[in-house]
């Protein structure tokens, strides 16, 4: 496993607030560089004269989505694409707090700490950010889930993962673990931060039931006085919520959904389904405050949840999220980041 750059007591980014800290999730939907890293599945995203071989194609020609094979085979990802789709994530991610981002950021689908310090030092540097916290996993995507933190680390940060049943073994190799990094709230206690990217919708529900078991029970495990927030793409799309209760079997009963506080004018949710005209949060903040009842230290700061889609590439003309597009339009990610603020009381 490769970790990103460590951060030691001495290395203290610009303070949060004293008093509330924004946290965010976002699924920047494949944010690669062009460089082939072996043991990933990363051919789509090279330059098109790296593309020029029997073996590219050949290995393109296995890929059955007819839409994925294409961007196999034409796609030229090159320094200049790059280069935009770091510029329109980072546009998405410092849209708030006053153009300084967020205090902590979940990152889904980024290919490795590499291209995620470049977004951090390139192009985020008005956040202050500490150094990347990822922890390579065994997703054959080659993705990743990670955080970013002006708050500095408490603790070493870890990567679980997910226990399935032995029925989905051949379908584990299309999966995240659950990253946990301890991070040092301003008033010196720890905040635990889950960033989570469930198995994808295609695969079965009782995998993602899997998954919201195996992040109860890290909750769980923390000490009773650790608040802490699981964030990320969690794939429960609102057709399946609807007809398997997910949120009220595994995660309302030990989470606070932020988003069933309200987020503004338009909560539809933050991704958008064309073929069946459906919206969903598949990007979801859950908060759990410390066991203090109602003299919690730190809680949600009310009517602080909000969608994070105002910035000119996130939507099409029909108001839906605006996937990166590579042919030169408008585009960022086929998901829109959700926010909210904790404060202490």
């Amino acid at each position: 496993m490769v970790a990103g750059a460590c951060q030691s007591p001495a290395q203290r980014a610009p303070a949060a607030s004293t008093a509330a800290v924004t946290i965010m999730t976002f699924n920047v939907e494949n944010l690669f560089d062009n460089t082939d890293d072996p043991g990933k599945d990363d051919a789509t995203y090279l330059p098109l004269a790296a593309k020029q071989n029997d073996a590219h194609r050949q290995g393109c020609a296995t890929i059955e989505v007819d839409r994925w094979r294409e961007q196999c085979l034409y796609w030229d990802w090159s320094d200049e694409l790059v280069e935009r789709k770091l510029a329109v994530v980072a546009a998405a991610i410092l849209q708030v707090n006053n153009g300084r981002g967020p205090d902590i950021l979940a990152l889904q689908e980024i290919e490795n700490v590499r291209i995620l310090e470049r977004l951090r030092t390139e192009y985020l540097t008005d956040a202050g950010y500490l150094p990347a916290i990822l922890i390579e996993g065994t997703d054959l995507r080659g993705i990743d889930v990670a955080f970013l933190s002006r708050l500095p680390l408490n603790s070493e940060p870890q990567l679980h993962p997910i226990t399935f049943d032995a029925e989905f073994a051949s379908r584990v190799a299309d999966t995240r673990g659950i990253l946990q990094a301890d991070f040092e709230l301003p008033d010196g206690s720890v905040l635990t931060g889950f960033a989570v990217h469930f198995p994808a919708p295609f695969h079965p529900t009782d995998m993602r039931i899997s998954a919201y078991k195996t992040l109860n029970a890290l909750r769980a495990g923390l000490p009773g006085s650790r608040p802490a927030f699981a964030a990320g793409d969690f794939n429960t799309t609102s057709t399946e919520d609807a007809r398997e209760k997910l949120l009220d079997r595994y995660a309302r009963p030990y989470w606070q959904v932020a988003h069933d506080l309200g987020c503004g004018d338009d909560c539809r949710g933050s991704a958008y389904y064309a073929r069946d005209d459906t919206w969903s949060f598949l990007d979801m903040l859950l908060w759990s405050p410390a066991n203090r009842g109602a003299n919690a230290t730190w809680d949600i700061r009310a009517n602080s949840v909000r969608l994070a889609n105002q910035t000119s590439g996130q939507r099409q003309n029909n108001g839906t999220p605006a996937r990166f597009d590579p042919a030169g339009g408008p585009g960022v990610s086929d998901h829109w980041p959700l926010q909210v603020t904790i404060e202490s009381r």
